[in-house]
């Protein structure tokens, strides 16, 4: 079985250590993006991976796809062209001070290409699973009119179309989110959403803000999951990650999952992060990884949730971590040395 993922691929730019940017004098380059991100953790965990961009005709182009296939991503139906590649600053936090972002993606290869740029019959004819987050309609009207494209064509197709809310108040209001969602939730069979992602993208009160106290919150996240269910009968999982966010480095990580009209909890982890971005996108990746190997829902909701506590020790965008380091987490649940 296989993924596509479709989305930007980033060129992403760190100051040294917790460095703010008004004091580089450096910056560390990588590469990284939403969907991006699953497909690098999917392929990494042994699964079939396919990701879908533009990017620009020149070396930045080159150097993204060079990096996305030594992880074994399938970059085949990657198009070129467009100006440049878009780009973020990420600043990372510590203690109270959180982490920052700042975009620079406008008029980027990605943001600029329209909806008969991607011919889906050819880019999908071999995939089960098409994975888009709610970072790619926010870029443009035309990218929503894209998404919706490949949406409908997953529909007619039997392909399973995976949305991961994702909002991102940088790029667009709760309004436009909402008005999206609308059309895009009667194609979507799995979604993931956390913390506001349930308010800002349908209008759904699952979260008061307090992020130091939303494990506590699990039963009113399971009566939005109930809520969205009923709403949009179509779909067949819900995904949420629950969090207390005590400083930048100190948490605690927990999931749910709401499959066949019954909850699935996983193990509460305490979690001193290294690098929290990426987190969300390894979690999903790791509901999805048992989707392709068909784990029982039990087991993949506890193996999302140590794939994504895996990827906050990580640096970077991505989650380079194998399905055996996750599994061994999840059976654990907790730190060893590997002798």
């Amino acid at each position: 079985m296989k993924l596509t993922s479709f989305g930007e691929l980033m060129l992403r730019f760190k100051p040294a250590d917790c460095t703010r940017i008004i004091q580089a004098t450096s910056f560390e380059a990588s590469f990284g993006g939403a969907e991006s991100n699953v497909a690098v953790s999917l392929s990494l965990l042994g699964d079939q991976s396919s990701f879908i961009t533009k990017l620009p005709q020149n070396m930045l182009g080159e150097a993204a796809l060079y990096r996305l296939r030594g992880y074994g991503v399938d970059t085949t139906k990657v198009l070129r062209g467009g100006q440049r590649i878009g780009t973020y600053y990420f600043e990372k936090g510590t203690s109270i001070r959180g982490t920052n972002v700042i975009y620079d993606r406008a008029h980027s290869s990605f943001a600029t290409s329209t909806s008969n740029d991607y011919d889906w019959k050819t880019t999908l004819k071999d995939t089960d699973y098409f994975y888009v987050s709610g970072i790619t309609p926010a870029l443009s009207t035309e990218l929503q009119k894209t998404v919706l494209k490949a949406a409908s064509y997953c529909q007619q197709h039997h392909i399973k179309v995976v949305y991961d809310a994702n909002y991102r108040g940088k790029l667009w209001s709760p309004e436009e989110s909402q008005a999206f969602s609308e059309k895009m939730m009667p194609y979507v069979s799995i979604v993931f959403a956390h913390d506001e992602d349930f308010e800002s993208s349908f209008g759904i009160k699952a979260f008061d803000g307090d992020m130091t106290n939303g494990i506590a919150q699990k039963k009113q996240f399971e009566a939005a999951m109930t809520q969205l269910t009923e709403r949009y009968p179509n779909l067949e999982t819900v995904g949420s990650v629950l969090r207390n966010i005590y400083t930048v480095e100190k948490s605690q990580w927990s999931a749910i999952l709401l499959q066949n009209n019954h909850f699935y909890d996983s193990p509460v982890y305490p979690v001193d992060v290294y690098e929290g971005v990426g987190g969300g996108d390894a979690f999903a990746a790791g509901i999805m990884h048992g989707f392709l190997n068909q784990y029982d829902p039990q087991k993949q909701i506890n193996f999302g949730i140590a794939a994504s506590v895996t990827k906050l020790t990580i640096s970077g965008d991505f989650n380079l971590a194998y399905s055996d380091e996750i599994s061994k987490l999840a059976e654990r649940g907790g730190a060893a040395m590997n002798r």
